[in-house]
């Protein structure tokens, strides 16, 4: 895949986790898996809704994919599609931006505008 960033969702206690650590090293079902779960930009949306439905004040990462090489492998997930998964820990440099999904008068979670 020629994807340069991928998203992984956090919750805000992760998040601050992940600020204290320096790295992340995966939410319980990455853990389980043997990978940290990442969606891209087209994925991520329903990503948040599937998983994290009801939940506020999630924080979503974009996450620069060029340090990792092959520690990022692109496997076949929901529906088919190729969902970008990181072997390895996931470090705070990584982060190329964050933005706070936050659940709107409409039960849904706000994403930025053009996202």
């Amino acid at each position: 895949m020629s994807e340069l960033f991928a998203y992984k969702v956090l919750t805000a206690e992760q998040f601050d986790q992940f600020k204290a650590d320096g790295v992340f090293r995966g939410a319980p079902v990455d853990l389980a898996d043997g990978y940290i779960h990442m969606s891209t930009r087209e994925q991520a949306a329903e990503t948040v809704t599937k998983h994290f439905a009801g939940q506020d004040r999630l924080i979503m990462l974009m996450i620069d994919l060029a340090p990792f090489g092959d520690a990022v492998k692109w496997e076949v997930s929901r529906g088919g599609a190729f969902f970008p998964h990181l072997y390895g820990d996931l470090p705070m440099s990584a982060v190329a931006g964050k933005v706070v999904l936050r659940i709107g008068d409409d039960g849904q979670h706000q994403f930025p505008a053009g996202f």
